[in-house]
């Protein structure tokens, strides 16, 4: 087993998190989460599924290019044409890694892949020798291990160290180990396998039964010195091991664990905060670290206590994990974009050319109706811009007008662009005055949806704080005239679609996060570019 006490992070936010439902991140916001990540300081940034879609190709390819200083990732299941398309998307990179799996369980192997043992041995050479053919960097997994024989899955990962794998991942694919029984896995694996204690183990747990974080650093103390995760825990089902926790747990217990990461953890809270906007997965009030509760205090004793000496109920800084007054920093009006692109800088937000242009006159339109402009507020109209970047079939808002019936009941009239720039007016009415919006956005797109959730929540405070909508749509029947500009909508699919927004009027932000709900829909039902071996992993 390894003495270094550095434990490197890899983060699948991009990858294993956008698998969770509702949630479709475009091109534009998948770079700039990356970009996130990379002045957060993750060692590893598993960019995505190349094979999976076209989109999630170009993704890889344009963060492969563009994203300096960690570890780019794609991930492959054992089979050729994965791999050559990892490869492809990866060309570019200064680090590039392949990441290859197959599983191991018996139950995986006889009723998911449908073969043996030994087609698994097989196919585990195969794969990792062509990878490494690729790129020197080479990353393979027992997908389900933790269910799996220990003495069989030794026999692959020996075969993989042999072949080249460079770092050997053991996932707790469905959440289901013990801390400790994984650590007990992990030494069991280490004398089983003679090559192991010449790679990187890495862990990757999902939190099935909430023991990721526990999973994860008895993995730690078992030998591994890579843990992977996600932001804010998203990811398949009840998610994956929360970086920002177990990066906190390392970083607040160093005295006791004497490990470290080379995470910049004054960037932790802007990077949760980014990803639950562009996600539209909110962050529960009592998560820990990043939870708007996590350094609040309720009690009166506490609040005495923190007020004589913040040690006594609080065992981190919140200024540690970039929570401090500078989120309200109120910026004025700014004289012009020049002054606007020089706070965004300073913030960490690179703007040039049109996203430039659109964030000034977004500013200036919330300047004129908020008193004071704060950082926050800059970072939230940053992360909305995006969503309507690069992101193909997309709807805009026109125009809007909500009046009353005569019975009192309210009723909007809704004008809408569809994909291809024609305008379309529908009229609704519902319960509240959000209802009849989105009924009136249902009649001028042609399709038949429904709200599954629905949130608002305030960027700052104040009766003037600029709301964050998120929306899941659900959508069902389009029409023949939407399917039209969009071939590759089967008619009779349904498919789920995630919308945020933010603006000052909750209710233009509920519209818009309403139709960016729909088009993340649409472009689920979209086949016209899926390759017929697309498939999406579980680990």
């Amino acid at each position: 087993m390894s003495s270094n006490d550095r434990v490197l992070i890899f983060d699948t936010t991009l990858r294993d998190g956008e698998q969770s439902p509702g949630i479709s991140l475009n091109g534009s916001e998948k770079l700039e989460i990356a970009q996130q990540l990379a002045r957060l300081g993750v060692d590893v940034i598993e960019a995505g599924f190349p094979i999976a879609s076209p989109g999630d190709f170009a993704a890889v390819r344009t963060i492969a290019q563009e994203v300096e200083g960690p570890i780019i990732c794609g991930l492959a299941r054992a089979q050729p044409g994965d791999i050559a398309r990892a490869g492809e998307a990866l060309a570019n990179a200064e680090r590039p890694r392949i990441h290859t799996f197959i599983s191991t369980s018996d139950i995986h192997i006889e009723h998911q892949m449908r073969n043996t043992r030994a087609d698994v041995l097989a196919g585990t050479r195969a794969a990792v020798s062509q990878a490494r053919e690729l790129v020197e960097d080479v990353q393979f997994s027992p997908m389900d291990a933790t269910r799996s024989d220990p003495e069989f899955t030794a026999e692959v990962l020996q075969i993989a160290i042999e072949c080249g794998a460079t770092t050997i991942n053991v996932p707790d694919t469905v959440g289901y180990a013990t801390p400790d029984e994984y650590g007990a896995f992990l030494t069991k694996l280490y004398d089983l396998t003679p090559g192991l204690k010449d790679v990187t183990l890495s862990v990757h747990c999902h939190d099935d039964l909430g023991l990721a974080v526990a999973n994860s650093l008895a993995g730690v103390l078992a030998g591994a010195r890579q843990v992977e995760g996600a932001i804010n825990g998203i990811g398949e089902r009840a998610g994956n091991t929360s970086l920002e926790e177990f990066v906190m747990l390392l970083d607040t217990r160093a005295k006791l664990l004497g490990l470290h990461t080379g995470v910049t953890t004054q960037e932790i809270a802007r990077t949760s905060r980014m990803i639950s906007r562009m996600t539209g997965y909110p962050v529960q009030p009592n998560k820990a670290i990043v939870g708007r509760n996590a350094f609040s205090h309720e009690s009166g004793i506490h609040q005495d206590g923190v007020l004589k000496n913040p040690e006594t109920f609080e065992i981190m800084d919140p200024r540690k994990v970039g929570l401090d007054d500078s989120n309200q920093l109120v910026l004025g009006k700014l004289s012009g974009r020049a002054a606007l692109k020089d706070a965004f800088e300073k913030m960490g937000y690179q703007l040039t050319g049109d996203q430039l242009a659109t964030a000034f006159k977004r500013f200036k339109e919330i300047a004129d109706r908020k008193k004071q402009v704060t950082a926050m507020d800059l970072e939230a109209l940053v992360t909305d811009d995006l969503r309507s970047e690069g992101v193909g079939t997309t709807f805009e808002l026109v125009s809007f007008d909500v009046t009353s019936t005569s019975a009192g009941t309210p009723s909007s009239t809704v004008t809408i662009a569809l994909p291809d720039g024609t305008e379309k007016t529908g009229h609704g009415s519902g319960d509240g005055t959000v209802d009849s919006v989105f009924m009136a956005i249902n009649e001028a797109a042609g399709v038949e949806a429904r709200l599954r959730e629905y949130r608002v929540e305030a960027i700052s405070g104040g009766q003037d704080a600029i709301g964050h909508v998120s929306t899941v749509v659900e959508l069902g029947k389009v029409g023949a005239a939407l399917r039209s500009q969009i071939p590759g909508v089967i008619a009779g699919e349904r498919a789920t679609g995630t919308g945020t927004a933010v603006d000052t009027d909750v209710i233009t932000a509920s519209a818009h996060a309403y139709l960016r709900g729909l088009a993340a829909a649409l472009r689920e039902l979209d086949h016209s570019d899926e390759p017929a071996a697309a498939a999406e992993p579980m680990r």
